[in-house]
């Protein structure tokens, strides 16, 4: 399995490609950073993020896209702009029929470090060490989304049976609404 994982931002777009499969060592494919002009306008900064996406996409060919969950912070204009780099990754994502997965900072941190309240050195140095790196990638936001794609690895193959489960389910139950007693 090959993902595509965005760490959102308006001015450093973290991506990360990672493949392999869970419970087998994960090979990092590529990481990156798509960087925008402070000064530039909005609109501009977000077409640099789609171009830089695309352009990730286009190289990578991954089979999945994770993205961090925008959360609620105290500061409104960067979850606005977190929340806007991220609908620009899910819509290059859907408009190639990606799957889009989004995955909580606290998940993606549990997921790789063992603690959802893990900080960006622990996750940095965990990540090094999964992917068998000489040096955590730089900035932190390159290595949170290689956090995002090995978070999404081992994670989706048990999402994956939770989904299909309550499918089935869904399924039979309208079957079962008609029987009686």
């Amino acid at each position: 399995m090959r993902v595509l994982g965005v760490d959102p931002g308006l001015t450093r777009c973290g991506v990360g490609v990672v493949e392999g499969v869970a419970g087998r060592p994960l090979t990092m494919v590529g990481v990156g950073v798509v960087r925008t002009p402070l000064d530039a306008e909005l609109g501009n900064r977000l077409v640099v993020i789609e171009q830089g996406i695309e352009a990730w996409l286009d190289e990578h060919r991954p089979a999945y896209v994770a993205v961090e969950r925008v959360f609620s912070q105290h500061n409104v204009r960067t979850v606005m702009g977190t929340a806007q780099a991220s609908a620009v990754a899910m819509l290059c994502a859907a408009r190639r029929g990606i799957p889009v997965a989004l995955h909580t900072p606290s998940e993606v941190k549990a997921a790789v470090t063992g603690s959802g309240r893990a900080d960006k050195a622990q996750v940095g140095a965990m990540v090094t060490r999964l992917l068998r790196l000489d040096a955590p990638p730089r900035p932190a936001d390159a290595a949170d989304a290689l956090a995002l794609a090995i978070c999404h690895i081992w994670r989706a193959p048990a999402q994956n049976r939770l989904q299909q489960a309550v499918a089935l389910h869904a399924a039979k139950a309208p079957t079962l609404k008609g029987r009686t007693g």
